[in-house]
């Protein structure tokens, strides 16, 4: 289909990469990624890559640091093998919680990691859903922050709810996310107001909305340990939602995540393929996953044959 263009996968997420290839019809380029006995990552490109434009697709999810460092490695292998451009298509942009300073002498990690990215040779960059929009900032080459909305929407939303659901913010930082989708249904919204009125005391759920008779969409970019997830759950069946479901682009599901959602009144979690589910997540019956490989795939095709990609932001 193309000329010119190689897609190159990390191991961080081979399933979502070969849709993507298969979404593109041209085959993943070839590549040997393998480690040192003190497990340093090495790489070796067995394509020729010269004057071609390069498409590295690997999420930084966990094991995260090895994963980024996979993805840095593997880029400055194509730029000192003379790739025309190198885009980093980065489903699950690692460290992106690290995006401020929370206190006096701490990092602002985001920023160390988009550096790093741009010092490799990457002359472009795909996300979705970035935990703060304003990462895109600390880069100083173009950047297509891409949205899983419409996927999920297509995908899911729309073939089950309609617009007397209500889409539900589990917490302030996620308003703008949860009205983007409840404008699209012509839904209603409400926001969990997660509370410690003092130390020692546990953590009071308020509610603003009316849930009462409802159904309920929890909306979010990540689920990680799933704990204000869960208790938003509870406190909107304890408000009288008759179902509670929670759509999320990032699965990262580390620690208790997956005990907690199995004992929580969720009814179903939706997530994307931007992180591959882990066996215990798979054997899950609350959780289903939706692809963002056609997404992906036509941000690449676009971005090689130079149209635009805004029409996908959203």
């Amino acid at each position: 289909m193309f000329k010119k263009v190689c897609l190159f996968s990390g191991g961080a997420n081979p399933e979502l990469a070969t849709s993507i290839a298969s979404y593109l019809e041209t085959p993943l380029s070839k590549v040997r990624i393998t480690r040192f006995s003190d497990n340093e990552s090495f790489v070796e490109l067995n394509e020729n890559v010269r004057g071609v434009d390069a498409f590295v697709i690997q999420p930084t999810s966990s094991p995260v640091n090895d994963n980024v460092m996979e993805l840095l490695i593997m880029c400055d292998a194509l730029r000192r093998a003379s790739a025309g451009s190198i885009t980093a298509v980065i489903p699950y942009y690692g460290y992106g919680r690290q995006d401020r300073k929370v206190a006096p002498r701490t990092p602002i990690t985001s920023k160390l990691v988009a550096d790093l990215i741009q010092v490799s040779g990457v002359t472009r960059v795909v996300s979705v859903d970035l935990h703060a929009g304003q990462i895109q900032g600390f880069f100083n080459i173009p950047f297509d922050h891409l949205y899983a909305m419409p996927v999920m929407l297509e995908d899911y939303l729309k073939k089950t709810f309609d617009s007397s659901a209500v889409f539900v913010s589990p917490d302030s930082g996620g308003v703008e996310r949860a009205r983007a989708y409840s404008k699209r249904l012509n839904a209603s919204l409400a926001i969990v107001d997660k509370r410690r009125e003092r130390a020692n005391v546990s953590e009071v759920m308020n509610l603003i909305g009316d849930v009462k008779g409802k159904e309920c969409i929890i909306i979010d970019d990540m689920i990680d340990t799933a704990g204000t997830l869960c208790g938003a759950a509870r406190a909107l069946v304890d408000h009288g939602a008759t179902r509670v479901v929670a759509c999320a682009t990032h699965g990262v599901f580390s620690g208790p995540a997956i005990k907690r959602i199995s004992e929580s009144p969720l009814g179903e979690v939706i997530v994307t393929d931007s992180i591959p589910l882990s066996d215990e997540a798979k054997a899950c019956n609350k959780i289903r996953q939706v692809s963002i490989a056609r997404l992906l795939g036509e941000a690449i095709k676009r971005i090689h044959s130079s149209d635009s990609v805004s029409s996908l932001f959203a």
